[in-house]
């Protein structure tokens, strides 16, 4: 054998040696940052700088063979190579990782301690009485109370729209129920929720009587299925033409007697008060959300509803059985916060579901490049 056959045989074999311990390297870095779970930056560094052969990250793992190796596998951008910029942004995506995480933390930290009000009109708790509010005196005792996973007496007996005796468990059983506590003749307020509950079914991807039920019950005795008909044609109609069908068969407008509208007004924490001096009704505005069993789920306050908080409200009454894959993951990222009434976004889960798709996106780019790795080393074989 030659001399320079020998030179050459010696110089394949220093090549393969810098490309294992580059490759033995990086696969040491790969493991140990996703055991650790980003936690150890310099940790991170300090496997990167044994794994790079450049004096620019102060490694020396291969230093005295880079020189024989391909430019297209030196790790070392100094050294002319191109197979560094992976390992780099590799490592630029657990320092973004970490300084996410980092700032998001008095976020997540305020959102965890934030304590539950006592509103005198709105509480996520029951009402009690403390230092005088300021309110009117009409408006002493009135309120909504949350009381949530509370069972609705679905025995209580009602009149529907047409007249007929009906039982509020009738309307129970195989899907979640949206209910709202109105009276028909109101010159204001309840109008305005029902108006609120309108818009939102119009533009609601579900549909009142296929996923989920309405039922607005007057608390107004002297109220009758007359003027119950005459309000529920006036909002049916105020529907598109495709929803209306449905909206007819799954939206029920009741009356009753005290005895049963006491029972019910009790039960949803709904407390309302007669003004004989206006001849009205001061009460709070809101809808509720119950499961098929008639627990109560959800409260939505005022007279405006999102409808990605309704939507979300329904599917988890419904237990999940509806929805969408994409609804899963938005109950993932978004919890119902009692205090507003509403559904707020968690950050911590948000981080983690960020690093999930991360650590995932790096496992495939590693993937990829080793995959590219070995495919050049057999084309370079076989030339």
């Amino acid at each position: 054998m030659t001399e320079g056959s020998r030179q050459r045989a010696v110089g394949r074999k220093q090549k393969a040696l810098g490309i294992r311990q580059s490759a033995l390297g990086l696969s040491r870095l790969c493991r140990r940052t996703v055991r650790k779970g980003f936690a150890f930056p310099v940790l991170v560094i300090l496997k990167f700088r044994k794994a790079a052969p450049c004096d620019l990250f102060g490694g020396g793992a291969s230093g005295d063979i880079s020189s024989h190796l391909p430019e297209s596998h030196r790790l070392s951008a100094l050294c002319g190579g191109t197979a560094a910029a992976s390992a780099s942004a590799v490592l630029s995506a657990c320092v973004c990782i970490l300084l996410f995480a980092f700032c998001l933390l008095p976020t997540a930290r305020a959102q965890f301690s934030q304590t539950q009000g006592n509103s005198p009109l709105y509480s996520s708790r029951p009402y009690e009485a403390r230092a005088p509010s300021g309110l009117p005196k009409a408006l002493a005792d009135v309120g909504i109370d949350q009381k949530l996973n509370e069972q609705l007496p679905l025995d209580a007996v009602f009149k529907n729209e047409h007249g007929e005796s009906v039982k509020l468990g009738d309307y129970f059983g195989k899907k979640p129920v949206l209910l709202s506590l109105v009276y028909y003749e109101c010159p204001m307020l309840c109008n305005q929720v029902l108006n609120g509950m309108v818009t939102n079914f119009r533009v609601l991807a579900f549909q009142p009587g296929q996923e989920f039920e309405v039922v607005t019950v007057s608390f107004d005795t002297r109220e009758t299925p007359a003027l119950a008909a005459a309000k529920k044609k006036t909002y049916i109609d105020y529907l598109p033409a495709a929803k209306r069908e449905g909206a007819a068969k799954g939206w029920h407008f009741l009356t009753g007697n005290a005895a049963n509208i006491k029972r019910l007004t009790e039960a949803v924490g709904f407390r309302y008060r007669f003004d004989s001096e206006t001849n009205q009704f001061a009460h709070g505005s809101g809808i509720f959300v119950a499961t098929p069993q008639g627990k109560l789920a959800r409260y939505f306050y005022g007279i405006e509803y999102a409808p990605r908080d309704v939507r979300l409200g329904l599917i988890e009454a419904a237990e999940n059985k509806i929805g969408s894959p994409v609804d899963q993951l938005l109950l993932y990222c978004f919890h119902y916060d009692p205090a507003t009434g509403k559904y707020g976004a968690v950050v911590m889960n948000m981080v983690q579901l960020g690093g999930i798709l991360t650590l995932m996106a790096i496992g495939a780019m590693f993937f990829v490049m080793r995959r590219r790795v070995r495919a050049r080393g057999l084309r370079e074989r076989v030339v």
